[in-house]
């Protein structure tokens, strides 16, 4: 289990689908974009499903998501996502009481019992007291994150400067 810090978006898009009886039948389906704005969110998205969908789709809904961190399941059976809503238990120095601050978080899991399992893996290593106040079965399809276009600077990419002595 491994977890990933960014801005995230929530889209759903929309498009025909063949369906088993090789009808087709408009679908909205869902899914989670890693990127810094709703332009890049867009261009993510629209390039992602180019690949998956022959003809048209539409984007019909983009938001920012209540989250930022998404624990990723290295299990392949985990093929659902689940918000989890933690609650982090802090003392006030000043007035010594208990104090809740609310997280959201995105978990991929194979089963509901699995996503309390994975929050349980991360969050353990940990020495923030939290308690899980729901954890909600998505409708998301998948999660798209960044590609990092890497590029490797070899000796020969380098310019070369002359010293004049």
């Amino acid at each position: 289990m491994n977890s990933r810090t960014s801005d995230w978006f929530e889209t759903k898009i929309k498009y025909e689908k063949t369906a088993e009886d090789g009808a087709l039948k408009p679908v909205i389906e869902q899914y989670v974009v890693d990127a810094l704005s709703f332009t890049e969110a867009e261009a993510t998205i629209i390039e992602e499903m180019s690949s998956y969908i022959s003809g048209e789709f539409k984007i019909v809904s983009m938001k920012p998501a209540p989250y930022h961190e998404i624990f990723f399941s290295e299990d392949p059976k985990a093929d659902k996502w689940y918000k989890a809503k933690l609650s982090f238990i802090t003392i006030d120095e000043k007035t010594e009481k208990e104090k809740r601050s609310m997280v959201n978080y995105l978990v991929q899991a194979a089963t509901l019992p699995g996503a309390v399992n994975a929050i349980g893996n991360v969050m353990g290593g940990t020495m923030i007291d939290y308690v899980i106040s729901s954890v909600t079965e998505t409708m998301f399809m998948d999660v798209f994150e960044h590609k990092i276009n890497s590029k490797t600077n070899q000796k020969d990419d380098m310019p070369e400067y002359n010293k004049a002595d």
